[in-house]
């Protein structure tokens, strides 16, 4: 294996980048500029920040904010949302990298546990565009109803049990069009380093048991697992040490150095890494990187994670201390710089949505 490994157009496509309401744990430009020194050229931002992406006033606050302040290109969600707003879809669509939907309760207030009201929200929304959705256990079963129903792309994130595993191996089998993503949270720790992080290893879904992670290496080593994504959820030291702290851990830094970890261990190949973080969320999303756009990462390199070193707002990670290989030296834009394995270079507002008119791809 090549020290240098070249990736053309990494995607993190499920991110919580906060700003807005919870500019406190998190800003638009703190964030995105950690996914810069975490490769990637572009992150997908999930609704569920307060206001909630549930509007189109809502949508255009968050677009603007985003947009002034981004140095990676980017996209964003709309969320479904109890009140019904499937009648704005139409006008929103042309902004947005697809739906989201919260059929399990998780941070915010976007829960929709009624599969009437699911099957509305997916009779609504276009057949040719992605819905992402948060399902647990057998939730799994009841979306992939409405998917054999509506046959809307379906992208089912942070998917982490063996069980949820086999509903969607079984879907893919019959050739469904469904997707699946994993975290590094669930594929690097379990239940048992729950207990040791305590509030720093609070995530929806929960850490699950050894059997469950094995299962989704095994997801992963037969194709079953389309895209590894961050589901980068910052919040405050403050607010994981208080009495109620919240679910959610930072990811976008350490998600390539994790994988290229497990490149080095075996557990991996070069081709199916670059598959995880880049030509299978862009295949999901139809996006195409633009000319010149790539992440150089040096794959021999080891070193702790260190919260010294992370340019999350938030400043921690559920993995600090953990030896992992694989630190970015660069990212490239369109031919131009980025970030130069210490530095982030572009300015704020350089980044752009991909799914606005004007932009690339969907």
């Amino acid at each position: 294996m090549e020290r240098q490994l070249t990736i053309p157009g990494m995607i993190d496509p499920h991110v919580h980048l906060r700003g807005l309401d919870w500019s406190h744990k998190a800003t638009f430009a703190t964030e995105t500029g950690a996914a810069l020194a975490g490769g990637y050229w572009a992150v997908l931002d999930m609704p569920n920040t307060p206001p909630t992406t549930t509007t189109p006033a809502a949508l255009d606050s968050k677009l603007d904010a985003i947009g002034s302040q981004a140095v990676c290109d980017w996209g964003v969600y709309y969320g479904a949302s109890q009140n019904d707003n499937a009648v704005t879809y139409a006008q929103v669509i042309g902004r947005v990298c697809g739906l989201k939907i919260y059929n399990n309760a998780t941070t915010g207030t976007l829960l929709i546990d009624d599969q009437v009201q699911r099957a509305h929200h997916y009779r609504r929304w276009p057949k040719d565009r992605v819905i992402a959705v948060h399902a647990e256990g057998e939730t799994v079963r009841d979306i992939l109803a409405l998917v054999v129903q509506y046959r809307v792309p379906t992208h089912f994130c942070h998917i982490s049990t063996a069980e949820e595993i086999g509903f969607l191996r079984e879907a893919k089998a019959q050739g469904l069009p469904v997707s699946v993503g994993v975290t590094p949270h669930h594929l690097f720790l379990t239940e048992d380093d729950a207990r040791a992080l305590g509030a720093l290893g609070r995530m929806k879904p929960e850490l699950k048991r050894r059997a469950d992670q094995a299962a989704l290496w095994r997801a992963i080593e037969d194709g079953v697992v389309d895209v590894v994504e961050s589901d980068h959820a910052p919040h405050t030291l403050a607010e994981k040490a208080s009495d109620d702290p919240p679910y959610g851990v930072p990811g976008l830094e350490t998600t390539l150095p994790l994988l290229c970890t497990a490149v080095r261990a075996g557990r991996l190949t070069v081709d199916r890494l670059i598959e995880l973080v880049a030509l299978g969320p862009q295949r999901l999303f139809d996006l195409i990187p633009p000319d010149g756009t790539y992440t150089v990462v040096d794959v021999e390199t080891s070193f702790a994670i260190e919260r010294s070193r992370l340019r999350t707002q938030c400043g921690w990670s559920p993995f600090e201390g953990m030896r992992v290989s694989g630190r970015v030296c660069e990212v490239w834009i369109r031919g131009r710089q980025v970030f130069d394995g210490e530095h982030v270079l572009a300015a704020p507002g350089s980044g752009i949505n991909l799914f606005d008119q004007g932009g690339q791809g969907a």
